[in-house]
């Protein structure tokens, strides 16, 4: 199993859009991603280690997959 940290966000973003696939990862507000992202499989990073940076980053990679994939 892969494991995530929060420098991982091109991963992350793969794994938010397989678990949640008809959701606009623009509509989630940070503190909620957080959560998201701390409960997905694989991840083992501290989940307190977060920051606005990082959460930003995941989110923009999530969008990337999401936008990829909507017709």
């Amino acid at each position: 199993m892969l494991e995530l940290s929060w420098d991982d966000a091109g991963d992350i973003g793969i794994e938010l859009y397989e678990k949640f696939p008809a959701k606009d990862p623009l509509t989630v507000r940070f503190t909620e991603l957080r959560l998201m992202v701390v409960e997905l499989k694989g991840f083992t990073d501290d989940p307190q280690a977060s920051s606005e940076g990082k959460l930003e980053a995941i989110q923009m990679a999530w969008y990337e997959e999401w936008k990829d994939n909507q017709e």
